[in-house]
C-alpha cells in the first residue's frame, strides 16, 4: 500500500558491544519506495522497491538485525571512511612530511582502517520535507584516529526522494590538512536479494579510462584505455558476458573490481546505468565524484544473510563513487587534499526505475 505522503521514523535496533544505543530509521515515499538506514556505520540496511509490476524487493544484499553488522562482515551497506578504497603501503607525504594509517589490508590500507567509519556510532535525526523523507548522520573523527590528521566533522544526509532516488551528500570540515574520500559500499540485486547471481544485470558506465593495479590492486599510477576491451561498458552489456575473460585486469581482480574514470563536468553526472531484465527495475547512478569503483562481489562465499539467504560469489555487485584509490600518493590524480577552512562535498543518487 503506497504512504499517502512521504514519512521518516525510527526504532531502538540494538546496542554494540560497549553499550550504545543504535536506531534505525525508515524512510519512505508516497510511491511506496522504503529505505531502511541505521545510524551504526551509517548503513543501509534494505532498500524496497518496485519491479514493471509493481511488485517491491529489497535489492540491497544485509543482514535482518544488527548483531552481525557488529562483527566481520564484507562491508555490507556501509558508509566508508576516512579513506574509501586503498593506500599505498598505508602511507602517504603530507606537507612534506609522512604520514602513516592503519595497516589493514596486508601492508596496506584500505576503506578507512581497522576501526573505520562504518564501524561508529553515529549521531542521527529524521526529518520530513515536502514529498522527500531523509536522515541525517553526524560523527567527528578526532585528530590521529586511524593515523590521519585532523579533527574531521562529517556530516552525511540521506534523502528519499519522490521520484524513487535515494540521495546521499557528504559534508566535511578539518581543523588540520587531511585527506578525505567518503563513499558507500552497498551490494545491489535488483531481481531482489539472496536471488543468486547478478551476472545478467545488463550494465552502462559511462567511462573511457580506469586506473591499472598491481596485483594487489594498488594503482600504478597509469591511466588507460578500457575501450574495446572487457572492462568496456559504454554499450550496456551483461556483467558476466566477459567476466571470466583472461584480460589482465579481470584476473587480478577475480572479477570486476576496478576505478571507472569517470566523464569530466560540473554537477551530478551520469556514472553508470543497471537493468535487471527479468523484473525491469534500473538503477541509474549520478555522481559529483570523477571516479567510481565496479565490484562484482568477488570475494562473497558462504555469507549468511536476509531471510535465511545465503550470498556467493557475485550475488552482488557495488558501484563506489569516489576519488581515486590511492590518490595520497599519486599527484597526478585529482586531489583529495581537505584543509582548514575548506568544506569537503559529494553527491550521489541513486534513481530507480522501470524498463
Amino acid at each position: 500500500m503506497a504512504a499517502e505522503k512521504a514519512y521518516a521514523n525510527s526504532i531502538a535496533w540494538g546496542k554494540t558491544a560497549s553499550g550504545e544505543e543504535v536506531r534505525l530509521y525508515t524512510l519512505k515515499n508516497a510511491a511506496g519506495m522504503e529505505a531502511k538506514i541505521t545510524n551504526y556505520g551509517g548503513i543501509i540496511v534494505s532498500l524496497s522497491v518496485p519491479d514493471r509490476m509493481g511488485q517491491f524487493a529489497d535489492v540491497v544484499l544485509g543482514f535482518d538485525t544488527l548483531a552481525p553488522y557488529l562483527g566481520k562482515h564484507p562491508h555490507f551497506g556501509a558508509l566508508t571512511g576516512r579513506y574509501a578504497n586503498r593506500i599505498s603501503g598505508a602511507k602517504f607525504k603530507l606537507n612534506g612530511q609522512e604520514v602513516q594509517v592503519t595497516a589493514n589490508s596486508g601492508k596496506n590500507h584500505i576503506h578507512g582502517g581497522a576501526e573505520n567509519f562504518a564501524k561508529k556510532v553515529w549521531k542521527a535525526s529524521e526529518f520530513e520535507k515536502g514529498d522527500h523523507a531523509g536522515v541525517e548522520m553526524r560523527y567527528t573523527s578526532p585528530d590521529g584516529e586511524e593515523g590521519f590528521p585532523g579533527t574531521l566533522e562529517c556530516l552525511v544526509t540521506y534523502t528519499l526522494k519522490a521520484n524513487n532516488a535515494l540521495e546521499i551528500k557528504y559534508r566535511a570540515k578539518t581543523d588540520k590538512t587531511t585527506v578525505v574520500n567518503l563513499t558507500n559500499h552497498s551490494y545491489f540485486n535488483l531481481a531482489g536479494e539472496g536471488s543468486g547471481d547478478v551476472l545478467d544485470h545488463e550494465m552502462m558506465i559511462a567511462s573511457t579510462e580506469y586506473t591499472p593495479t598491481d596485483d594487489a590492486m594498488i594503482p600504478t599510477g597509469e591511466i588507460a584505455t578500457l575501450v574495446a576491451t572487457p572492462l568496456d561498458f559504454n554499450a550496456p552489456l551483461k556483467i558476466g558476458s566477459r567476466i571470466d575473460s583472461s584480460f589482465k585486469a579481470l584476473v587480478q581482480g577475480r572479477g570486476y573490481d576496478h576505478n571507472y574514470i569517470l566523464r569530466a563536468g560540473s554537477g551530478l553526472r551520469l556514472a553508470a546505468k543497471v537493468r535487471e531484465p527479468k523484473s525491469g527495475r534500473v538503477m541509474t547512478v549520478m555522481t559529483t565524484e570523477p571516479g567510481m569503483q565496479f565490484y562484482t562481489g568477488n570475494h562473497l562465499k558462504g555469507v549468511a544473510g536476509k531471510s535465511g539467504h545465503v550470498y556467493e560469489k557475485r550475488h552482488g555487485f557495488c558501484l563506489e563513487t569516489q576519488h581515486y584509490p590511492d590518490s595520497p600518493n599519486h599527484p597526478a590524480f585529482p586531489p583529495v587534499m581537505l584543509h582548514p577552512g575548506e568544506v569537503y562535498q559529494s553527491t550521489t543518487s541513486f534513481q530507480f526505475s522501470t524498463n
